[in-house]
């Protein structure tokens, strides 16, 4: 059966409720979308909502970034559709904004040519702080902290496991090959040759992200590395030292530490795939996985909050989930 056509018959809310392990943007998006179609939710978190990769991004909705894999090129663009209805839902209930920070991105070709992409950026911390928000509005049961059984939870209910990371320690009887890329960042101040900077400038190893609105107006995000470093979370200076480096070759003014001081460094925990894809499906024991988003978490979270709930309901998604099923890792 292909990922496209594996799909939940539909069920009555007082049947089949739905409990989601983890809440970070996938998993609160999720819990929103099933909650706007009259679906029970309960939200279970070990820690804290919406404090790991969810924030720790840089907020590129970079659905046209050529290195992207091919794979994710129409779910991407599915999300990107549905982004301004997302956005709004979430500054209506919320009552807090989600400005967009910048409407083009620079992308540095190996070439050594330079293209425009028309490609929209957010800041993940307003981002996060309307999404829950808006999750408290919707009274959806969220439960932090949460230290007992997954298993114990579900009674009969449907397992949406969308917990980054930690995802393959959440509770499926099935496992999946998600496993962390630590990803260190600083913010800098910007310095005066570039405080009209508009513009994400990115290439393949480096990208600086203006912020314009909000508390974070008038620095840049310098980022990321790519870290096989499983749970650790420090940060390294030389490490950001050559991150600023690389960032000054796309603009130089960012080399001067006095110029362009440090704001703030930390280090998130992407969830990655072998293939850098999501895992977006059922697997073999009717848990459906929603995780595995590796650098597009942001991006994604409202196409993957609606296939998901599609899926639930048993209507088939907009976008061929094929690349994404969780047994393509099985041997």
């Amino acid at each position: 059966m292909s990922a496209r056509s594996t799909v939940f018959a539909p069920v009555p809310l007082s049947i089949q409720p739905v409990v989601i392990a983890g809440a970070g943007v996938i998993g609160l998006s999720i819990a929103l979308e099933l909650t706007r179609r009259g679906i029970g939710v309960t939200v279970l978190e070990r820690g804290r909502a919406l404090t790991q990769a969810s924030v720790a991004a840089a907020g590129m909705l970079a659905s046209e970034d050529p290195h992207n894999p091919a794979a994710l090129r129409a779910i991407s663009k599915y999300s990107i559709g549905l982004y301004p209805e997302y956005k709004a839902r979430l500054e209506a209930l919320s009552g807090l904004p989600v400005p967009v920070q910048t409407t083009v991105t620079v992308q540095y070709l190996e070439d050594g040519s330079a293209m425009q992409l028309a490609e929209e950026s957010l800041d993940p911390r307003q981002l996060a702080a309307a999404l829950l928000g808006a999750v408290r509005a919707a009274g959806i049961d969220l439960r932090e902290g949460f230290s007992g059984s997954i298993r114990e939870e579900l009674r009969g209910r449907t397992l949406v496991i969308s917990a980054g990371a930690w995802s393959s320690e959440s509770g499926g009887n099935s496992r999946v090959a998600v496993a962390p890329r630590k990803g260190q960042m600083l913010r800098v101040t910007l310095p005066p040759a570039l405080r009209s900077l508009r513009e994400v400038h990115r290439s393949e190893h480096i990208y600086v992200v203006p912020r314009v609105h909000g508390p974070q107006a008038g620095t840049a995000l310098l980022g990321a590395t790519v870290e096989r470093a499983g749970f650790d979370t420090t940060t390294n200076t030389a490490d950001l030292a050559r991150l600023r480096a690389m960032a000054a070759e796309l603009l130089p003014a960012l080399a001067s530490e006095t110029n362009a001081p440090l704001v703030e460094s930390w280090a998130g925990l992407r969830p990655g795939t072998p293939d850098d894809l999501p895992v977006l499906g059922c697997g073999d024991d009717a848990t459906l996985w929603a995780t595995g988003h590796y650098r597009n978490g942001i991006l994604l979270a409202p196409a993957t909050a609606m296939t998901v709930a599609d899926m639930i309901e048993g209507n088939v998604p907009a976008v061929d989930l094929a690349a994404f099923a969780p047994g393509r890792f099985v041997r």
